[in-house]
């Protein structure tokens, strides 16, 4: 029987320093994450064991130092978290994230750019 499963990460908020603009790397801005990761947990659910998964609150803190450190691109930033996922836990067959930055600084009404990444 194929099976799909995926642990999804929500709306995770961080407020961080990426950005293009001078300013941006000074006054920084609000950022949401979502994120799906395919995972085969098949065995997780006949052994109720975190040890045969991907631990959720593991996967936030990788999330989390990436988006600590500063880059000027979204671009870069969900590379880094997508790869270092992949590299990190080897049961991760794919990487899906979007990255939003609310309000960008721009001469425009729109609640956030963003980039959405999909690495298998």
């Amino acid at each position: 029987m194929l099976m799909k499963s995926e642990i999804i990460l929500k709306d995770i908020h961080f407020f961080a320093y990426h950005g293009v603009l001078p300013q941006e790397a000074v006054v920084g801005n609000e950022f949401v994450v979502n994120l799906t990761l395919e995972v085969d947990f098949t065995p997780a659910m006949q052994s109720d064991d975190v040890a045969d998964t991907v631990n959720y609150a593991e996967v936030y803190e990788v999330v989390k130092t990436e988006m600590q450190q500063r880059s000027n691109l979204l671009e870069h930033v969900a590379g880094r978290i997508a790869h270092r996922l992949l590299d990190d836990y080897p049961t991760i067959t794919s990487v899906d994230i979007l990255l939003e930055k609310l309000n960008p600084p721009m001469e425009a009404n729109l609640h956030s750019a963003a980039v959405h990444l999909v690495l298998p």
